[in-house]
């Protein structure tokens, strides 16, 4: 059975901007689930070993799909690196929902895919913004979480954020391109005018899918009580620990090898595992 990738695809959303998508699926005349990847925090869709996460996926049976986030600060230009820091400084959670849902929208419209089975999986902020977005809409049915975070209130508190409202904009480095990564005010307005909406641990009670937390027990960015705290929100959800795990599960940019991170393959067979008896109950 051969494998379809369909690369850098425009994905217009008329709230936000354009942005890059990814599709790999087998040749297949079935409609396959759909499973759509959501990245994190200074993350983009070709990150480490996504794609070879994808291909594994999609081997497996599945029509999988990332994305860029239109404010992730790439571009439809160069996807791969940071060239766009406006745009960076100007995104918020707001902006990464309504991409989302215009990825939904897109792809559930395939003829490859069954609409019927619709599959987030969120690494870390994306993990936020996957469990939101889950119970938001109804077309979703099954959520995966990896190495998220349990809240979406993850500002500088206290004299950051005065400081922040005075400067309008601080910065943080990013370690790998040394990069000064603005982030603007309105990031924090955007939140506080519509908190509630970015509940996640209200989100996380509510939500109606068929749930998987997984999350490195060596997670140095986002810490393993935050997965154990989203098991208890939803205790019908699974939660499978990796003992000594990282937050990238042993991947790291750029990812030179053509197998996955031993951690990462075992997160990958869990989600293909999950999904496949799940999915047969709908």
């Amino acid at each position: 059975m051969g494998l379809i990738k369909k690369q850098n695809i425009i994905i217009s959303n008329p709230e936000t901007r354009d942005f890059l998508a990814d599709a790999y699926y087998p040749e297949t005349n079935g409609k396959l689930p759909l499973v759509i990847f959501v990245h994190g925090y200074k993350g983009y869709k070709d990150w480490g070993a996504w794609n070879l996460m994808a291909e594994k996926f999609a081997k497996t049976g599945f029509f999988f799909v990332k994305f860029n986030s239109s404010h992730n600060g790439t571009t439809v230009e160069d996807p791969h690196n940071f060239g766009d820091l406006e745009a960076f400084g100007n995104n918020n959670y707001s902006k990464e929902l309504s991409d989302l849902g215009a990825v939904i929208d897109f792809f559930s419209q395939d003829n490859n895919v069954d609409d019927q089975k619709i599959i987030l999986v969120g690494h870390s902020r994306g993990g936020g913004i996957s469990i939101i977005k889950t119970y938001e809409d109804e077309r979703i049915n099954g959520l995966i979480t990896l190495a998220s975070v349990d809240t979406l209130d993850r500002f500088p508190k206290e004299a950051g954020l005065g400081k922040w409202k005075n400067d309008g904009v601080y910065y943080v480095v990013n370690g790998r391109t040394k990069q000064e990564m603005p982030h603007y005010y309105q990031f924090y307005e955007d939140f506080e005018k519509d908190v509630h909406r970015f509940d996640v641990e209200r989100a996380m009670e509510m939500a109606k899918a068929h749930v998987l937390i997984i999350h490195g027990t060596n997670d140095e960015s986002v810490p393993v009580k935050e997965a154990e705290h989203l098991h208890i929100l939803n205790p019908n959800s699974e939660l499978f620990l990796i003992e000594n795990a990282n937050h990238t599960f042993g991947a790291k940019e750029p990812w030179e090898s053509g197998e996955l991170p031993t951690d990462l393959n075992v997160v990958t067979e869990k989600c293909i595992d999950f999904i496949n008896l799940k999915m047969e109950t709908i």
